[in-house]
């Protein structure tokens, strides 16, 4: 009893107790009533201890099944508990216990692991929505996580803070990797770099956040960004760049589109880094559209080509005045499901 009393928690203990009296009743009603209550029954109390117990509690909890099965077979009836039987119990035990002991090792019990990525997924989401702007601007923002998943390694972070809201900030970065892999590191990215951007002049953005990804010492921890600081009221822009695919500006006076790019490396890699930005302005019917390398990269393609394949099916979207633009984009242009996709789009109407 004493081995009980250190080694299974507190929390444990009316839990356990209930699941080592189901497997016991478990045990009885087959000797009952086979037909109705098979032996393989005993894998519900193992279903719900792998979401209730600890590892310890689960450890006594298998051990207690395994003494009743081993009383069924021996005692009571030998042919009750087949072969096929104990590889069933033994196949979801095995199962429950490696479920268990990821959940030991965040901590959590029950499926509050699982909740906990439901939240971290609404945050980062959180962080790309844009803030409400003047009537005569339109914004549109498409994140597709490759593959259909829930997390991404592209996210967005907005801000419309400078010169009494005039001006707006934003940033949308690529995080090396892709899907779940890149999504934790995302997410750690997407707090820092909405912390920083607003709260520093539009050039120290990309160098703070430069700094801040090597102080990381990721192995795999580079990224790239562009960076757009709109004056609201003008609609004088700055495009600045780290490492990231040009920007592309729908111009409606000529009908063409310009690729802006700005010069810069990517984020995490070398210090003391310098970003140059291009400047443009959007008149009315104008728009500027950012979007990150899963829109145009191809295995075995030049990105040249995947731009020209994107502004392809933009230009299509003129016609019917841009409408949710971002969206069909992404549908047709982003061929690439395996990596992850954004598109960004500003319109001054």
């Amino acid at each position: 009893m004493s081995w009980l009393r250190y080694r299974v928690f507190p929390s444990d203990h009316f839990a356990l107790a209930g699941l080592l009296a189901a497997v016991t009743v478990s045990g009885l009603l087959s000797d009952v009533n086979a037909a109705w209550f098979p032996a393989t029954m005993a894998v519900v109390p193992i279903l719900i201890g792998g979401l209730v117990l600890r590892m310890p509690s689960l450890l006594l909890l298998y051990a207690a099944s395994a003494g009743v099965l081993v009383a069924q077979s021996q005692v009571h009836d030998p042919d009750e508990v087949t072969p096929g039987t104990i590889v069933v119990v033994a196949a979801i035990g095995a199962i429950v216990l490696l479920m268990a002991r990821m959940r030991t090792r965040l901590g959590v019990q029950w499926t509050r692991g699982e909740s906990m990525l439901f939240d971290l997924r609404d945050r980062l989401r959180a962080q790309g929505v844009m803030p409400v702007l003047p009537p005569q601007w339109h914004t549109e923002v498409v994140l597709r996580p490759a593959g259909g998943q829930s997390f991404s390694g592209d996210f967005l972070v907005a801000t419309r803070g400078s010169s009494g809201g005039r001006v707006l900030e934003v940033v949308l970065v690529d995080v090396s990797g892709k899907g779940l892999a890149a999504g934790s590191r995302a997410l750690m990215l997407s707090g820092a770099f909405g912390g920083l951007l607003g709260s520093l002049p539009p050039h120290g953005f990309l160098p703070a956040a430069n700094d801040y990804l090597l102080r990381q010492e990721w192995a795999e921890g580079f990224a790239t960004a562009v960076h757009v600081v709109l004056d609201l009221e003008s609609g004088e822009y700055e495009l600045i760049s780290a490492g990231h695919p040009p920007g592309v500006h729908w111009i409606a006076g000529t009908g063409q589109w310009q690729e802006i790019e700005a010069v810069g490396p990517l984020l995490g890699v070398i210090e003391n880094a310098k970003f140059e930005g291009v400047r443009g302005r959007l008149d009315s019917g104008d728009a500027l559209l950012l979007f990150t390398d899963g829109m145009v990269e191809l295995p075995g393609e030049d990105i040249a080509t995947g731009i020209d394949r994107l502004l392809g099916e933009a230009e299509r979207l003129v016609k019917d005045d841009f409408h949710d633009a971002a969206r069909r984009i992404v549908a047709t242009a982003g061929r690439n499901v395996g990596d992850d996709r954004a598109v960004v789009l500003l319109r001054r109407r």
